[in-house]
């Protein structure tokens, strides 16, 4: 999903998100904002939003509006990353088969994971191709990357929250636009974490994604499947 946040009823920014049921798009904390500070927001569900049949960035043919958005009750703009997890209502039901919804991970199921080349997760996103100081590419075509595990459970920066995943022209990586998207593990459904944040400005090196096995993210997102 693609999705688009207006403030004062103009779009303003986008994001990247999964459905994890027919009515339930999770993403970034920092794509479903503070209370008030997006006025509405959409989903574009086609692929190739950039060619696609649809009003970009207003509400057309394959756009869902939302009716309700939510970060995680810890989350703040000023500290996004310690709870970067948001969840988005949409108006009406996006219907998928049923093992195409993505489906969230067992409590902690992450630890067990080592950095390695072949820890291996599949990012999806809406976001820039590429990027440098004097040329960006940016349709707005959902594309996937296979960036494998740099960093997990370590004291300080990514602590028990964030992993760091890597990012470069051959395996590929996640960028601006990305944020919210999913990362599954492996070629599996569930969903390990959502894009979060980038070290530099030009989305090289490393990504950071933020964790959805701990239980506080778990209890928060799942509040809403019931």
């Amino acid at each position: 999903m693609l999705v688009v946040m207006d403030i004062a009823g103009t779009p303003a920014f986008r994001c990247s998100g999964a459905l994890i049921a027919p009515k339930v798009v999770l993403t970034a904390g920092h794509c479903a904002g503070e209370p008030g500070e997006f006025s509405g927001m959409r989903v574009f569900t086609e692929s190739d939003v950039e060619n696609g049949n649809n009003n970009y960035p207003f509400a057309g043919p394959n756009t869902v509006e939302a009716v309700k958005w939510q970060a995680h009750p810890l989350f703040t703009e000023r500290a996004f990353f310690l709870h970067d997890v948001g969840v988005i209502v949409l108006s009406k039901a996006v219907r998928l088969a049923a093992d195409q919804y993505g489906q969230l991970p067992t409590q902690d199921q992450l630890d067990v994971l080592k950095p390695s080349s072949a820890t291996v997760f599949t990012a999806v996103g809406y976001g820039l191709q590429r990027i440098n100081p004097v040329f960006i590419e940016a349709e707005k075509v959902r594309m996937f990357a296979e960036p494998h595990l740099i960093q997990i459970n370590t004291p300080g920066f990514t602590g028990d929250f964030s992993l760091l995943l890597s990012n470069n022209a051959s395996t590929g990586g996640t960028c601006f636009g990305d944020s919210g998207g999913p990362n599954y593990l492996g070629s599996s459904s569930v969903m390990a974490a959502v894009t979060s944040f980038g070290l530099n400005g030009t989305c090289g090196g490393t990504g950071g994604v933020f964790r959805l096995d701990r239980k506080n993210v778990l209890d928060f997102v799942e509040q809403f499947l019931r």
